[in-house]
């Protein structure tokens, strides 16, 4: 099976479990509802009967039921999701391979630097919240949660790289993996920046993998950067770090994602999946 036939149909059924999603809601508002009017009863009553504690114990425990179906279908189109950004991934590194030219060949168009500024903004906005289950940990590459001593990046991904620059310093860029050599335990990384250009051999140590997962400030606040800890950060509009000091951590999730995290991270991931798949 092709990598767009697999895509086609994951998309398919992402489709079927949002409406899944919006099924399960619509029927759980009106126990929601009963519960709001239950309570009003008795504030009107002004008292608790062993009826009206017998009835919200009920209305409770189905609210919970249905709460814990409609997060686990969100969990599986999360999944989906997943699947596809990786599908994808993987079809973009092949179009990036069988693009190589050699000496002969013209050299590779490079992206415009308003258009690579754009990207990078929208895939770190874009980068998923880790959304756990009560009691779970964060895992590795989570918000500031390293990653483990013998992980190895894989081809695509995302690193800060310590490079020697033109005039002998050096400084840490945003690269991406071209491959790992794991009998010299050295990296090739190609600068984000310079697609076409000169490609970098690395060892372990100058390589950092960057976080795949945002952490929530309000249930995994020790997944974030603490105040004064020295970081690596983006200069603006450019693809190189500096050392920097953290002023104030995040006290919270942005206004607009404390409703509904799952589903807006549902939202947000077809709305690139959509854009991906899109003819250039």
């Amino acid at each position: 099976m092709s990598a767009d036939t697999k895509i086609a149909e994951l998309l398919t059924e992402l489709h079927q479990l949002i409406k899944q999603t919006q099924e399960e809601r619509s029927r759980s508002e009106h126990n929601l509802l009963n519960i709001q009017k239950t309570h009003e009863r008795m504030q009107t009553e002004n008292k608790t009967s062993p009826y009206y504690r017998t009835k919200l114990r009920g209305l409770y425990t189905t609210a919970k039921a249905d709460a814990e179906a409609e997060c686990s279908i969100l969990r599986h189109a999360l999944d989906k999701i997943a699947e596809i950004k990786s599908l994808l991934e993987e079809r973009r590194i092949a179009a990036k391979m069988a693009g190589v030219y050699s000496d002969s060949d013209p050299p590779r168009k490079t992206m415009r630097r308003g258009v690579l500024m754009t990207l990078l903004q929208q895939s770190a906005m874009t980068l998923p919240l880790w959304i756990g289950k009560p009691g779970e940990s964060p895992p590795p590459l989570c918000g500031a949660t390293p990653a483990s001593s013998d992980y190895v990046a894989k081809q695509g991904d995302k690193v800060a790289a310590r490079v020697k620059a033109v005039d002998g310093d050096e400084q840490w860029i945003l690269a991406e993996v071209v491959s790992y050599n794991h009998s010299t335990n050295k990296y090739e990384v190609d600068d984000i920046d310079e697609e076409g250009k000169e490609r970098h051999t690395l060892s372990r140590r100058r390589i950092i993998p960057l976080p795949q997962w945002k952490a929530n400030p309000e249930t995994d606040p020790e997944a974030l950067f603490s105040k004064d800890q020295l970081v690596l950060a983006l200069y603006p509009q450019t693809t190189c770090f500096y050392r920097a000091l953290i002023h104030t951590p995040p006290h919270r999730v942005r206004p607009q994602q404390q409703t509904n995290l799952i589903s807006d991270n549902i939202l947000a991931s077809v709305f690139i999946l959509i854009c991906s798949l899109l003819p250039l």
